[in-house]
């Protein structure tokens, strides 16, 4: 079964529940590292991200495919296989899949797998090997523990949405789905660490993730200055809360974002806007300093900027190593030369494309010696599922046809 896969993950084999975002993000990491992940789907309906569209994968003819481009992003390196986990039948047929795994991943609401007899305390009787790792909203413990999540609710109950947006204006959420993708990634890392307990052990455990727990872990500074002062953090627009300049800056023909980390930093800044006076400045001088007359450094430094455009400052900046960027689109994002470079796009053949290349982000993963490989396309629903049986449990086509009658596929 793994004679397919590279990468260091190579040889195990994940039995994925999840859907949607937060636990397919956590599983396309071990596939793209080479593990083995079988997606269960819904019969007949999949999971809930085949219809968040449009938009689609494009076809050769530049028609929509059937495939949304949402499901595509976290789901390559993945078998599709539909069971019917409601049926006793197919509860069998987990069980022994189940049997055939290493790691078993779920982001059903707490409490429900077990009406099933797939909850982790039934499981890990059996199967004292499995690494059972659940994404949840609130976790398994808690007053909260019962209630769903969604990406948006994690942002504003988290605190991030009370940080985000200018100093007048309302409450922002970031603008993609922060609150699932890192979920997924604290999952992933997890993951990583039972394994390795696994190999040295012989047994599992219960990984219980919770999105709000990996959203306040992922406060960071905001979270730190909260706690050493008691109050809350100032939502500061595109400004930095403990240093200054840190921010979106006007150009004379747009903006650019600089990144002024110390004083020596600052220095090389205002060498090249011709401002040298500043460093003299006490309210200037020092780190410390600008932060606490934020207002005025900033009002001041906008001035300055606004007299020259941005390649201006850009060219020059870049020559004195003071960090700063363009803000780019997401056409220049993709057409930049240092993305094309590291070659964060890929194209992989997609059965539902007519012949025409599935574009998909790339994995920022670079290992020397055991690179991420893309095997397998975002696949079709239900794609594998005679294959899947077929080799993991002998069953031959005419048992997955009747099994598909009797919709337990």
């Amino acid at each position: 079964m793994t004679a397919l896969n590279d990468g260091p993950l190579k040889g195990l084999v994940v039995f994925d529940l999840t859907r949607i975002l937060a636990g397919p993000h956590c599983t396309q990491i071990l596939g793209d590292l080479g593990a083995e992940v079988i997606k269960v789907e819904r019969p007949s309906v999949g999971d809930d991200t085949r219809n968040f569209a449009p938009p689609y994968l494009p076809t050769a003819s530049g028609e929509d495919s059937s495939e949304s481009a949402y499901f595509a992003g976290t789901n390559r390196n993945k078998r599709s296989i539909t069971l019917n986990l409601s049926d006793p039948k197919g509860q069998a047929i987990a069980r022994q899949l189940i049997a055939k795994s290493d790691i078993l991943t779920e982001n059903f609401k707490t409490g429900t797998l077990a009406k099933y007899g797939l909850d982790y305390p039934t499981l890990s009787e059996e199967f004292p090997r499995l690494i059972y790792c659940s994404v949840t909203g609130f976790g398994h413990t808690g007053p909260y523990a019962e209630r769903p999540a969604y990406d948006a609710l994690i942002q504003a109950m988290g605190g991030v949405m009370s940080l985000t947006g200018e100093p007048k204006g309302e409450p922002m959420k970031v603008g993609v789905s922060i609150a699932d993708l890192m979920s997924g990634m604290y999952a992933a890392v997890a993951v990583l660490a039972a394994v390795r307990h696994q190999q040295a052990t012989g047994r599992g455990q219960h990984l219980d993730i919770s999105m709000l727990d990996a959203h306040v872990a992922w406060l960071a500074n905001q979270g730190m200055n909260y706690l050493a002062t008691g109050e809350n953090p100032e939502r500061l627009g595109n400004q930095h809360p403990n240093i200054v300049p840190y921010q979106v800056m006007p150009s004379s023909d747009g903006y650019f974002v600089i990144s002024v980390g110390n004083d020596p930093t600052f220095e090389r800044f205002c060498k090249v806007a011709g401002a040298e006076a500043l460093v003299a400045d006490e309210r200037f001088a020092t780190a410390v300093a600008r932060v606490r007359n934020r207002e005025i450094v900033t009002e001041h430094l906008n001035e300055v900027t606004r007299q020259h455009p941005t390649d201006w400052w850009i060219e020059r900046l870049e020559a004195e190593k003071v960090g700063c960027g363009r803000i780019n689109g997401l056409d220049e994002v993709f057409n930049d030369p240092q993305v094309q470079a590291r070659e964060m796009v890929i194209e992989m053949p997609h059965p539902s494309t007519e012949g025409r290349p599935a574009k998909l982000i790339a994995s920022p993963l670079k290992l020397s010696e055991t690179p991420v490989s893309y095997r397998r396309a975002p696949p079709t629903l239900g794609q594998h599922t005679e294959e899947v049986l077929g080799e993991l449990l002998g069953l031959g086509s005419s048992e997955v046809s009747n099994l598909r009658d009797d919709g337990i596929v």
